[in-house]
């Protein structure tokens, strides 16, 4: 009978309650893991829009420091076309110009070794850029149809990025189109007419002054160019062995869990 059972309320309430499924016990631990991914995804994104900001600033710099050189060498051009008119190409003109052009090419060559150093800055922040698609990759290897830029870090994945063409030989045609091509000719162009003036100083006539200009833009732009193809080579060596490094695609170094 009820009256001969003692009243135990605690055993009560306990006979009660079902027990707990087993997927309620591991939610914690999804739920845990689903974070742990969604941190590192936030971490990557920010990590990539501070290198995306990074280039922007560098391209800034880059095509603000072109376009000060170039408007400082038109401002010479009509400074010397004043006093060519004033002095009729005399003595006054040749003195005004052997003092205007080498104060011009030293900013030419400043130029163009900052241009230099920028393309090989952008370098690493578009390596920068792809190490972190493989790292996106890794969280979801699904969305690799959806990536129309390189996720490697060797030639091809950089050439993906910058959206080039893989031809051979093509990297040596497409420096004479670049900025920093553009400025190594106006500085060979600045150096031959240079010389030409300092020839004409020397009282020497004006097939040979020209003859010389010739010679020395020709061998201003190779000795230009080979300094550029050679910080671009370095650059790229660099970065290869970065990428050597590297474990190779389809690999993951991500580990399997949230860390304890």
């Amino acid at each position: 009978m009820l009256a001969d059972r003692p009243y135990n309320r605690a055993s009560m309430v306990t006979e009660r309650m079902p027990e707990m499924p087993a997927a309620t016990a591991s939610a914690p631990a999804a739920g845990s893991a689903a974070a742990d991914r969604a941190l590192r995804a936030q971490l990557l994104a920010t990590e990539h829009w501070s290198l995306l900001a990074t280039r922007s600033l560098s391209w800034n710099e880059s095509f603000a420091r072109a376009g000060m050189f170039l408007t400082l060498l038109s401002g010479a051009i009509v400074a010397l076309a004043l006093v060519a008119q004033a002095t009729s190409f005399g003595e006054g003109f040749v003195v005004f110009a052997l003092l205007l052009l080498p104060v011009l090419l030293v900013v030419g060559l400043a130029t163009y070794a900052r241009l230099l150093e920028v393309n090989n800055e952008d370098l690493v922040w578009v390596a920068g850029m792809n190490r972190l698609r493989r790292a996106y990759l890794e969280l979801a290897p699904d969305l690799e149809r959806h990536f129309v830029t390189g996720v490697t870090e060797d030639r091809s994945g950089m050439l993906r990025t910058y959206g080039a063409v893989v031809e051979t030989g093509g990297g040596l045609l497409h420096g004479l189109i670049t900025t920093p091509g553009t400025i190594a000719f106006v500085n060979a162009m600045l150096a031959a007419v240079l010389a030409a003036v300092a020839t004409i100083a020397l009282q020497t006539a004006m097939a040979p002054a020209a003859g010389l200009g010739v010679v020395v833009f020709i061998a201003s732009f190779l000795v230009l160019y080979w300094w550029g193809y050679r910080s671009q080579r370095m650059a790229g060596l660099v970065m290869g062995r970065l990428a050597e490094a590297l474990p190779r695609q389809g690999e993951s170094t991500a580990p399997d869990g949230p860390a304890s």
